[in-house]
């Protein structure tokens, strides 16, 4: 028999129980100041005990908190008994590191729980960020104890625990300062699924309250049918006369007339009701930004270095995106949003992301490694693939054309170049097609359809050619850079 599927409304539930049990946090600023206690609350400070009651070396521990301190560990994890954050260390590739703790059975949850509502003063304490000492030491006890935080690491030192595990549990402390509810996360349960939880005893306890309270007169008669209530057919006469002096049928209790009510429907509330404006959009960074580093595994279904790839090439296309969208059109006022990414054959979209992932690197092991295995897979050399790019940095499609593609252009701004040129005191240069060359010098600019000149180097009297500098649509501009360099 095939279970019955859930409905939309608790498919949803579901889904938001299973992201409340899953927080992520970004790195940590760097600890400046005083190197003291690294926790500031009272349960942090429980925290780092575990770690450091059942810890082997210390000099372990002392460096973990260095690399805390000074910023080595990435983006946290929190999910119910595990905690994991890939951190820095001396070698190019992070670590993973990984805390696991026990989480709470159903039963322990339900004294939690219980203990919590008890006392109004631990959920106002817990809202506020803070951890009653009466609730973490109470019969179900929420901080870790000696032995209870067990590390892992992707990294080879076999120590208990080593310096990047470590660091992980120093940042953690800071995590806990800042709210107590990461912990109860860690022990099995989401923040938004407690509040729930407790609300839904408050309610019951509240009822419960108010039913042992209630005077005998406000509690409702219950509920009778038929003539052969007690009393006898002298009752069920008098019963069947009354119902009949009242409009209703024989032998059933009269429905309590409803309470007049004090509301109003909330449409009618909030028909009036002043919007506030959306806040501004946040500003545009000058850059995309770059996705963390991935450590190393054994084992993956994946290339960890063709997935940091993957990221960055997505956050150079939002970045440009949200570039293209804040463009206003021309004359109207309003955005006119056309795609930045439009379809390119294999080897100029192999060239876009290969610039566009990398805008700023160099000829680095990585890059070489990259060229190589871009050339092998397009039938290229390393260095086509290098001068590619360059070209693709430089004017985007624009400039890998012209990297191999000269063109006439028509009378107008190529041949008032050369006069330009003459005109600012610079070298002459020699046209032919879309080039202004001097081989003497090595140096060359070429127009573009997009009518900006590209500025182009190579050694004086070769024809080895490669993009110098960015597109400018003033040939002056263009060659005074290019003889700067």
């Amino acid at each position: 028999m095939n279970p019955r599927p859930a409905s939309g409304r608790a498919a949803a539930a579901d889904r938001q129980a299973r992201a409340d049990r899953s927080r992520t946090f970004p790195p940590l600023p760097v600890r400046t100041g005083a190197r003291g206690l690294f926790a500031e609350s009272w349960w942090g400070s429980a925290w780092l005990d575990a770690l450091e009651t059942t810890a082997l070396d210390n000099a372990r521990l002392a460096r973990g908190r260095t690399y805390a301190r000074d910023g080595h560990v990435d983006t946290i994890n929190v999910t119910p008994g595990r905690i994991v954050a890939t951190v820095r260390g001396s070698r190019p590739r992070p670590y993973s590191a990984e805390i696991r703790l026990r989480t709470l059975t159903d039963q322990e949850w339900d004294g939690l729980l219980d203990a919590i509502a008890a006392e109004p003063g631990r959920l106002t304490a817990l809202l506020a960020k803070k951890l009653p000492p009466a609730l973490a030491e109470g019969e179900v006890r929420l901080l870790p104890g000696p032995g209870d935080l067990v590390p892992r690491c992707s990294c080879p030192d076999h120590g208990r625990p080593c310096k990047h595990a470590a660091a992980l549990c120093f940042q953690v402390a800071r995590l806990l300062d800042a709210d107590p509810f990461v912990l109860l996360l860690m022990r099995g349960r989401g923040e938004r699924e407690l509040l729930d939880a407790l609300s839904r005893r408050n309610a019951a306890l509240t009822a419960r309250e108010a039913r042992d309270h209630a005077p005998a007169a406000d509690r409702p008669a219950p509920y009778r049918r038929g003539p052969r209530a007690r009393g006898g057919p002298q009752a069920a006469d008098a019963e069947r006369g009354s119902a009949a002096a009242s409009g209703g049928s024989p032998g059933e209790q009269p429905a309590p007339a409803e309470p007049p009510s004090g509301g109003v429907p909330a449409r009618s509330a909030l028909a009036d009701r002043p919007r506030l404006p959306l806040p501004p959009p946040l500003p545009l960074p000058p850059q995309p930004g770059r996705p963390p580093a991935l450590p190393d595994g054994d084992g993956l279904p994946f290339d960890p270095a063709t997935l940091e790839f993957l990221a960055a090439d997505a956050a150079a296309r939002a970045h440009a995106c949200v570039s293209a969208a804040r463009t206003p059109g021309p004359g109207t006022g309003r955005t006119t949003v056309h795609s930045p990414f439009p379809a390119l054959p294999p080897w100029e979209d192999a060239i876009r992301l290969t610039a566009t992932a990398h805008p700023t690197a160099g000829l680095t092991a990585t890059t070489r490694a990259l060229y190589r295995d871009l050339a092998a897979a397009t039938g290229r050399t390393p260095t086509d693939v290098a001068r590619a790019v360059a070209a693709w940095r430089q004017g985007g499609p624009e400039g890998l054309v012209l990297l191999d593609t000269p063109w006439n252009p028509p009378a107008g701004d190529f041949d008032r170049a050369r006069s330009a040129l003459l005109a600012a005191d610079l070298p002459s240069l020699r046209p032919r097609h879309n080039h202004l060359t001097d081989p003497d010098r090595g140096i060359q600019l070429r127009f573009g359809h997009d009518h900006r000149w590209y500025p182009y180097e190579a050694e004086p009297g070769a024809e080895d050619w490669w993009p110098a500098g960015p597109a400018d649509p003033d040939p002056v501009g263009a060659l005074t850079t290019l003889l700067a360099r």
